[in-house]
């Protein structure tokens, strides 16, 4: 394959419409509640993509924390699950773009907040994708508190509680994604 068809396949903020659905495996849940990773699928459920966000993002990141970390949680969820829409799962018969656990994001109906909702608003119309639209995973973990996360730095990897250091210590959400994952760009979505 050339240089022409493979650039012809990327999949970009340009050449891909922004989701208006995403297809959620639920699993069994806990006996407390909490969805079980390890659960068999009992369902998979069609959400629609910004309510997907706004039930996820407080699971992923901590609703009181700075406005500036929680967009850029927003925006990892977001990138996060539009990509996985891009490269569908198949497990067990079911086909789905993400399950509603750790597994992927923790996803549970109902469950916004205030602060959240308004990361997610703050940035609905912006991506964060390689220099020429490029859409890939924002990958993160839970990191450690009260610590940069110097480890995830460039590892294509940013850590929840590092956004969290940095918001606190007075950078925003572009200097927040940039220091996690470098080489990439912020980019207004089209025609949204």
């Amino acid at each position: 394959m050339g240089p022409a068809t493979a650039s012809a396949q990327q999949r970009t903020i340009y050449n891909t419409p922004y989701p208006k659905t995403i297809r959620v495996a639920i699993r069994e849940a806990r006996p407390n509640g909490d969805p079980n990773p390890h659960g068999r699928i009992i369902y998979v459920k069609t959400v629609n993509f910004d309510d997907y966000v706004v039930n996820s993002l407080p699971n992923e990141w901590v609703p009181s924390w700075n406005q500036e970390a929680l967009q850029a949680g927003a925006m990892a969820v977001k990138m996060f699950a539009w990509y996985k829409i891009l490269n569908p799962t198949k497990l067990d018969g079911w086909e789905f773009d993400l399950d509603n656990t750790t597994n992927f994001q923790t996803y549970r109906e109902g469950n916004r907040f205030r602060e959240t909702d308004e990361a997610h608003r703050r940035i609905r119309e912006l991506a964060y994708t390689m220099p020429d639209g490029s859409i890939v995973e924002l990958n993160y973990r839970a990191g450690i508190e009260r610590n940069p996360n110097w480890q995830y730095r460039n590892a294509n990897m940013m850590a929840q509680w590092g956004t969290h250091y940095w918001a606190e210590r007075g950078r925003n959400m572009l200097q927040i994604l940039q220091w996690y994952f470098q080489g990439r760009a912020l980019n207004r979505i089209p025609n949204l």
